[in-house]
């Protein structure tokens, strides 16, 4: 669909009810859909102006006006889990809106490894065969973007089953599934994932503007966009559709993509997939995404917190759950030392926003697949990533942080690395020696290293060449050798004890 395609059904969208002159609705308050339990959600929609506008659902009745400009609002008093329930929505017209569960809504964002299907997972057949569970439902969010704030997309709630399943999100429905299945009650998974879409795209514009570290990124793209047109795009798509008929020959090119409704221009994606659904209730949300900004994965430090802080600020819910599966990697096996360290420069930087409150992350480096960045195990990952809800939002007690570096002391030749959030005691799978520790002397250059399990969280790391060290890496490259896990079965979190400038420092444009 083009742009002016796009915009067409956009406007006939957000104008329908100006034109019918009757109450609506936004398109995701439709048959099917899950509201947040224990929540007062927000309802809305237009009608005339001054148009009187009724509620009801389950027993309780609300009653508003419609503003000057035909908007209306109402909040529904909190409801326990249950259902199904009928909604009415009453003005000049009746809008009725069916079997409506009351239950878990949660947010699943990011790009191709959050949006991936389950139809491309491990034992997909199996998976989809099996996906008999109808009080779980799925919200999925068309993937256009916009250069303007949206109020609608053209999308509605589906039962979840084995012909609606194959096609949502793996990690969502992996995650919903053991919800659904831990607490008993309704989910409600919203995929509003985009495969390779930048964090930039997700984050509100006024956003990045007021925070002032984004000039030189923002300035790329506001320079591309003053002159980019539809003979721009047709012009593109034109060198692309040649160069493969030529034999794909010379430079390489990539299919031509219309930034005006695309996912990398900054907060494109935020305008038409995010803003229509802002204060939908919701308990949190979760997100997989990362790769498109490996070159850029300092900045990720600060644009990461910036995109939870903002959503969180809109939503107006206070600090929701946000939840993270850190970035996998791709390619061989890494033996050498100092090779790509992009992906974990990405790590560490998604890391560091564990400082935010009502945070959590599943690691999954040990999931990657050298010659396919979108790994199938995505049970897993789901699996990790579901023991953070459990055990901070819903009272079940599991393990649910991967171990992590706590402190490290040099004595002599060795540096004993000690770990919190083990439990009972780390120990090195599959082999018995632990493998993806470095270490370093004061000239920087680190070599492989030795290291020996020392009590429940403790690791004493050393080197034959390096007699005096001063720096410990572990698990600190793009597809990471390492094996050091805790009983739990949960992997340490790749770590580094240096602050030495990293590859990514000053990279501040748009790598795309």
């Amino acid at each position: 669909m083009n742009y002016f395609k796009t915009l067409l059904v956009v406007i006939l969208l957000s104008t329908a009810s100006k034109v019918t002159a009757q109450v609506t609705l936004p398109n995701f308050f439709s048959d099917h859909m899950v509201l947040q339990r224990n929540h007062k959600n927000p309802i809305w929609g237009n009608a005339d102006k001054n148009e009187k506008i009724t509620v009801s659902i389950n027993g309780q009745e609300h009653t508003t006006k419609a503003n000057k400009n035909g908007y209306w609002k109402v909040i529904l008093n909190s409801m326990k889990a249950g259902g199904p329930y009928n909604l009415l929505v009453k003005g000049k017209n009746t809008v009725e809106i069916k079997d409506i569960l009351i239950g878990e809504v949660w947010l699943c964002s990011g790009q191709s490894n959050m949006g991936w299907k389950v139809a491309g997972t491990t034992f997909a057949d199996l998976e989809i065969a099996s996906a008999k569970y109808p009080k779980i439902r799925f919200l999925k969010v068309p993937l256009v973007g916009n250069l303007e704030k949206q109020d609608n997309f053209d999308a509605s709630w589906e039962v979840c089953s084995p012909e609606t399943v194959g096609t949502f999100s793996a990690n969502g429905y992996f995650f919903g599934r053991k919800l659904h299945q831990t607490l008993g009650v309704p989910i409600g998974l919203i995929n509003v994932a985009w495969g390779a879409s930048a964090i930039e795209t997700w984050i509100p514009r006024d956003a990045m503007d007021a925070s002032g570290e984004y000039t030189e990124m923002l300035a790329q793209w506001d320079e591309k966009m003053a002159n980019y047109t539809q003979s721009t795009f047709d012009k593109e798509t034109k060198a692309y559709k040649a160069w493969e008929k030529g034999g794909k020959k010379g430079k390489k090119l990539n299919p031509a993509r219309d930034h005006r409704i695309g996912q990398n221009t900054p907060a494109n994606g935020f305008n038409g997939l995010v803003n229509p659904i802002v204060g939908y209730g919701i308990k949190g949300a979760i997100w997989c995404q990362g790769e498109t900004n490996l070159g850029r994965a300092y900045q990720y430090r600060t644009l990461f917190p910036l995109l939870i802080n903002s959503w969180r600020k809109l939503w107006n819910q206070g600090d929701f759950p946000f939840y993270w599966v850190q970035v996998a990697g791709l390619k061989e096996k890494t033996l050498e030392i100092g090779k790509g360290n992009m992906w974990a420069e990405m790590r560490e930087a998604q890391s560091m926003t564990l400082s935010l409150p009502n945070t959590g992350e599943a690691i999954v480096y040990d999931l990657s697949e050298s010659n396919n960045i979108h790994f199938k195990d995505k049970q897993t990952s789901a699996n990790r990533l579901v023991l953070h809800a459990l055990n901070n939002d819903y009272g079940v007690k599991l393990k649910a942080k991967s171990p992590s570096y706590q402190s490290m002391k040099v004595e002599g030749n060795k540096i004993t690395i000690t770990f919190k959030d083990v439990a009972q005691s780390l120990y090195a799978f599959d082999e018995n020696t632990v493998k993806g520790f470095m270490i370093s002397g004061k000239d920087q250059k680190f070599v492989w290293a030795k290291a020996n399990i020392v009590g429940k969280n403790k690791v004493v790391v050393f080197a034959d060449e390096i007699s005096k060290p001063i720096a410990v890496r572990f698990a600190w490259a793009n597809n990471p050798y390492a094996n050091l896990y805790d009983k739990a079965n949960l992997p340490v979190t790749a770590f580094r004890t240096d602050n030495w400038p990293t590859i990514t420092l000053h990279n501040k444009k748009a790598n795309r």
